[in-house]
């Protein structure tokens, strides 16, 4: 079997596809019990000028096509940065087993508390779970810093870093 850090790698290589394109670079894999990758994918929110374009979203999408049902059942998936609500919200209505992240997100970034798991929902089960992973962290601060110095270069403030 496949460990963590593995399928870990293959969302930082799905974040390397965003950062290509000049997109947030954030990554994830759906796979199942068996360890098979379903589904991978990348943000596309401005290439498709929607804020459902998150990579967990659409990798939702293209497992439910795949699976043909939207209960993704027994299955985990690896994202690069901590979901934000909406993203947490559609995977664990989704049925995903597991998830894990890594790298946290203070600004975005949301965890699993009562406000998810109560109500009509209450026997649904996630785990959330923090994997540190030092590749999906630095993925995401080269592409924040570079969007910093270009905007610097933009307002006419080169800096000498």
């Amino acid at each position: 079997m496949k460990t963590d850090q593995f399928y870990m790698n293959k969302a930082v290589e799905q974040a390397s596809k965003a950062n290509s394109i000049d997109e947030v670079p954030i990554g994830a894999v759906l796979v199942d019990q068996q360890g098979v990758i379903i589904a991978q994918g990348y943000n596309q929110v401005e290439k498709k000028q929607t804020q459902v374009a998150h990579a967990e979203m659409l990798v939702l999408q293209k497992a439910a096509k795949k699976m043909q049902t939207w209960r993704l059942l027994n299955t985990t998936l690896y994202v690069t940065v901590q979901p934000c609500m909406m993203c947490l919200g559609a995977l664990y209505l989704s049925r995903v087993a597991r998830v894990v992240y890594g790298a946290q997100s203070l600004k975005f970034g949301i965890s699993i508390d009562k406000a998810i798991t109560s109500g009509i929902y209450k026997n649904l089960s996630m785990s959330l779970e923090y994997m540190e992973y030092k590749k999906a962290k630095e993925v995401l601060q080269i592409f924040f810093q570079k969007k910093r110095r270009m905007e610097h270069v933009q307002k006419g403030r080169v800096s000498k870093n």
